[in-house]
């Protein structure tokens, strides 16, 4: 195989392989200021094993901010891996035609028939890694932001599962209830 093409010449961009852009030069300060713009402490959630995150619509709706509806993209490079438990599958996420991330997402599945929701968890799951070579959420990762978050905007309560009747301790935000089948 010859080089790969680039943008410009004609060619379409083999974003499996390629890693056109990369580095190439920063955002304007206008793009750079929406995506490293602070957290509204509203989007983040958190799940009942303690661990915070901001859905992942919310860094499609950053991305679409920053870059426009159709500025940005999402690009598998390779196929996806099917394992007995865990799909995966790595992806290049592409700006303004440049690859700025790559990652790989993965999600458990319990059941065959859960795969091919499983395969749409993984892409989200490779987004929002792709997303934190952007600044996007960059607190999430910041454990000084997670102690401070959890003990402003967080409970830890004792819950019982509604029908085996076991207790243990599970994270909430304040104000929210616990879902079924956990009961405080």
């Amino acid at each position: 195989m010859g080089p790969l093409p680039e943008p410009g010449d004609g060619r379409p961009t083999d974003w499996s392989r390629s890693y056109h852009g990369l580095s190439s030069q920063p955002f304007p300060k206008d793009i750079a200021e929406i995506l490293m713009a602070p957290l509204d402490p509203e989007d983040v959630e958190i799940k009942p094993d303690g661990l915070i995150y901001l859905p992942e619509i919310k860094y499609r709706r950053i991305l679409n901010k920053a870059f426009g509806p159709g500025g940005w993209g999402l690009a598998p490079r390779g196929e996806t891996n099917v394992s007995p438990k865990v799909v995966s599958r790595e992806y290049a996420l592409v700006c303004l035609g440049r690859l700025v991330g790559i990652a790989r997402g993965e999600q458990e599945y319990f059941d065959p028939s859960g795969i091919a929701t499983a395969t749409e968890a993984c892409k989200s799951n490779a987004l929002m890694r792709c997303c934190k070579d952007l600044g996007i959420a960059s607190e999430l990762w910041d454990p000084r932001f997670i102690r401070e978050f959890k003990a402003k905007h967080c409970s830890e309560v004792f819950a019982t599962h509604v029908v085996t009747q076991r207790k243990k301790k599970l994270w909430r935000r304040k104000g929210d209830k616990l879902e079924y089948p956990y009961k405080e």
